[in-house]
């Protein structure tokens, strides 16, 4: 069973986002991790795509899964609780790869399941809390927006896939 939904950041989607930009909102695309509810902006994404077994690589981090062929393109495939240090959930039927394009990269991202796309006003986002001298990194969250009865945790996909500790995209350059 391969499901997959393509999103063009050229194509209409994209240009209502930017349109959305322009006018102070913005569009997110909202998945789940465990308990919690993530948001990203919807133009780094690619696709959505149903979780097939990546190919593991020897000696790489617990959060790379490995990678996968996607068209012919090996696109390294990161679980996003790993990485994050949420509580391990199966992998189900609602386990998707978010296909991301960062900085040029193509990168799969696994999430526990995709919920919709949101427009939210400036005025909707609240900034991160402020945690330096806690453990907690808020360094890829880029505020809290709060929807209805949802608690929505809006992050920087692109920062957070291009750490360096991900290992994933060449930070020198």
């Amino acid at each position: 069973m391969s499901m997959s939904a393509q999103l063009s950041p050229q194509g209409q989607q994209g240009q209502q986002g930017a349109q959305a930009t322009a006018q102070g909102s913005a569009e997110f695309l909202t998945f789940r991790l465990g308990a919690e509810e993530y948001g990203i902006d919807i133009l780094r994404v690619q696709e959505i795509r149903s979780f097939e077994e990546p190919t593991r690589i020897a000696n790489s981090p617990p959060h790379i899964k490995g990678v996968v062929n996607l068209r012919g393109v090996i696109v390294p495939v990161v679980d996003l609780r790993i990485k994050l240090g949420c509580e391990k959930v199966e992998y189900n039927g609602f386990t998707v790869v978010i296909v991301l394009n960062v900085k040029g990269r193509v990168v799969g991202a696994v999430v526990d399941s995709v919920s919709d796309v949101l427009e939210l006003a400036r005025n909707q986002i609240r900034p991160a809390p402020d945690m330096a001298n806690a453990a907690v990194d808020t360094n890829f969250i880029t505020g809290i927006a709060s929807v209805n009865e949802r608690m929505l945790i809006l992050m920087d996909i692109e920062a957070l896939m291009a750490s360096s500790d991900m290992g994933l995209i060449d930070t020198r350059t």
